[in-house]
């Protein structure tokens, strides 16, 4: 290979880049990222960088002279627009509307993720979206003691940003259409005892409720309020829509490959068409460590860990198979991590609508580490603020193990 093109220069793009670089790859590398910024961590946005604690260069991945030692052909603040993988070239749009067609030996794809909007979501000042760091600069700046701020989507975004719009000493109501919390990743009984934290720091937090439109002062142009199915308004002077994302393929959607709510992939990340890789939130494989044995489950993750990994793994695998060797697996144990108040929440695994959850350390008013168990095996489990006895559980997943056996561990004395 002479040339890889990574479009995407967030985590996963950045993880690429530097694989290919410490696996001796010597040719042209181009990343192609549709900001204008250097890459830079996500998870500060809804907490430490929203609440002012830290400023932007605090989040850069690395510094922008360390990208010399990369030797990166840099195609900041240009939108990959279309992968032709017949003639490998990815076209490309700039900032003054300047094209270019990259022809590719290698090409990861990784750009990530886009925020859902409403149905006929307005644009007017005070309301936000909360994906990259221009948006959390702006959100921040509205962020002062006594607005109304409210959240519609009790996801993990947007209880993070509920959480420090408290702490920025804002008002803050939480909308969510779902019976409960934080219903996809955690369940229904795990989601409303993690939510608990907010009531109690003073956030109104209104599930089953459902978001008619927003409404905007039409002489001003700045949100005044959230209209329900039922004809009340909530009062807002910001309004943050965190109803979750969408996989940014649209780009890819005459380039041949397989897209399903991601790029779907095997389970070593190639995406079906020669010298094509996918990682992070847009990348859809099948995980061997999931579902039936010897089959995987297809999964796309949207957490930072395994857009670390799946870049390097992805640029790994593009050059074992350049080079003539047989291409390794991506199998893992996903995690992720949110932090709301003092608290810190974790959880490794799969969740799903029919699991059992035990309970099996501390109590859901306080700290605790619950178990999920799905088929007679061990599928996942949850913290709130009790790490230590969390990690081990980490290779008791990748081992596979049954729920029964798992239920042992977790009553057996340290």
């Amino acid at each position: 290979m002479k040339h890889v093109v990574v479009v995407g220069a967030s985590l996963a793009g950045l993880r690429a880049c530097e694989t290919l670089r410490g696996e001796g790859f010597t040719g042209r590398v181009t990343l192609v990222g549709a900001e204008p910024e250097f890459p830079y961590d996500r998870p500060p946005l809804s907490k430490k960088l929203l609440k002012g604690d830290w400023e932007a260069d605090r989040i850069r991945l690395r510094r922008a002279d360390d990208f010399e030692s990369l030797d990166l052909d840099l195609r900041l603040g240009f939108r990959a627009t279309a992968l032709d993988t017949e003639t490998q070239h990815v076209s490309i749009v700039g900032p003054t509307d300047d094209r270019e067609e990259l022809g590719y030996d290698g090409v990861v794809v990784a750009t990530g993720a886009a925020c859902r909007r409403l149905p006929g979501q307005p644009v007017a000042d005070g309301i936000f979206e909360l994906r990259t760091l221009a948006d959390a600069l702006s959100l921040r700046a509205a962020l002062v003691p006594r607005v109304n701020v409210v959240v519609i989507g009790a996801g993990f975004i947007g209880l993070e940003v509920a959480a420090t719009a408290r702490q920025r000493q804002c008002d803050v109501v939480v909308l969510e259409g779902a019976d409960a919390p934080l219903m996809r990743g955690l369940g229904a009984e795990m989601g409303l005892a993690v939510v608990a934290i907010h009531g109690r720091n003073g956030v109104d937090v209104r599930c089953g409720v459902d978001v008619a439109g927003i409404e905007v002062d039409e002489s001003t142009n700045h949100v005044t309020g959230v209209r329900l199915g039922d004809g009340s308004i909530v009062p807002a002077d910001v309004v943050l829509v965190g109803i979750g994302v969408s996989p940014a393929v649209q780009w890819l959607h005459d380039s041949g490959l397989r897209v399903t709510d991601g790029i779907v992939c095997d389970q070593t990340l190639w995406a079906g068409q020669s010298g094509v890789y996918a990682a992070g939130d847009c990348a859809r494989w099948t995980n061997p460590l999931f579902g039936d044995a010897g089959s995987g489950e297809e999964m796309r993750v949207e957490h930072w860990t395994n857009a670390a990994e799946q870049g390097a793994h992805a640029a790994r695998n593009m050059l074992a198979v350049a080079a003539g060797r047989e291409p390794s697996p991506y199998e893992t144990v996903p995690f992720f991590w949110s932090d709301q108040y003092d608290r810190r929440i974790q959880f490794l695994g799969r969740a799903h609508g029919d699991d059992e959850v035990r309970v099996v350390a501390g109590s859901l008013d306080d700290k605790f580490v619950a178990l999920y168990g799905h088929g007679g095996r061990l599928r996942g489990v949850l913290a709130m603020s009790m790490p230590k006895l969390l990690m081990p559980y980490r290779q008791l997943l990748t081992d596979r193990i049954s729920w029964d056996d798992a239920l042992t561990y977790a009553s057996t004395p340290a």
